[in-house]
């Protein structure tokens, strides 16, 4: 069995990891993966058959005074890429299920993104963010990561595709990953395009959407069809604003 185990540094000293590292040992509990997960916090996935052990693990850390537990638990995929490149993945403040990046940590965008398109049926991710700030690029690499093939059911990338069918082996595979912008499927898509898009919502298959609030506004899907959102901007206090494609809207259906 896999544990998560964490700790915040109170008063560092020399030899402070070796101990812990022992204490680990001396409990049979095997080291996996360590890391840095921010200034003063170290991760570790352990590995363990052994549930009593963890429960002294708790006792005795919490009995040292250098270092405070902030962790101590089965591993989630934010864990493991924490561990994996030394930060953590920073959630929003009102929801739970938002995840925020930032343009210098694209791979680690990739690699998350990446293990969510790895896991098996139906799932609605919602990728929010300015233009050219890295969405599409971000999605395909991903897809390439999970080693799944892609296809564009909408997409301002390739001069602004509008699939109005896709081949059956398209609609009938698991192995595919859709890739939906939800601003031009919305705004510009007609009769045949919505109908297709209905389809491709109802897939067993992880489906990517650019824009999500600009989908949700203009289709009868609502915020419950998304399992999770992502958030990618160039700094931290980057607004998302959405109001050149209202803009563009009008003049869309006005052609």
């Amino acid at each position: 069995m896999e544990i998560y185990f964490q700790y915040k540094i109170i008063q560092d000293r020399p030899g402070l990891l070796g101990d812990v590292a022992s204490l680990l040992g001396m409990l049979g509990l095997n080291i996996m993966q360590l890391g840095g997960v921010s200034k003063e916090g170290r991760g570790f996935l352990l590995l363990t058959q052994r549930l009593d052990s963890v429960q002294v693990l708790r006792r005795m850390i919490e009995a040292m005074p250098e270092i405070e537990l902030t962790a101590l638990r089965k591993p989630s995929l934010r864990d493991r890429i924490a561990v994996r490149h030394g930060r953590f993945i920073e959630r929003s403040d009102t929801e739970t299920r938002t995840y925020r990046f930032v343009r210098d940590e694209l791979g680690i965008l990739v690699d998350f993104l990446g293990e969510l398109l790895k896991r098996p049926g139906h799932q609605v991710i919602g990728v929010r963010g300015q233009p050219r700030v890295g969405k599409t690029e971000s999605i395909v690499a991903a897809s390439v990561y999970s080693n799944k093939r892609w296809t564009f059911v909408s997409s301002t990338l390739l001069k602004q595709t509008i699939m109005r069918e896709l081949p059956e082996d398209e609609l009938s595979s698991e192995n595919f990953v859709y890739i939906i912008d939800g601003a031009v499927s919305t705004l510009r898509g007609d009769e045949r395009h919505l109908s297709l898009l209905d389809e491709v919502m109802a897939l067993p298959a992880p489906i990517v959407i650019e824009h999500p609030d600009i989908f949700v506004r203009h289709s009868h899907f609502g915020w419950s069809a998304f399992d999770l959102l992502i958030e990618l901007r160039r700094n931290p206090d980057e607004a998302i604003q959405y109001d050149v494609y209202e803009q563009e809207a009008s003049r869309w259906n006005g052609e």
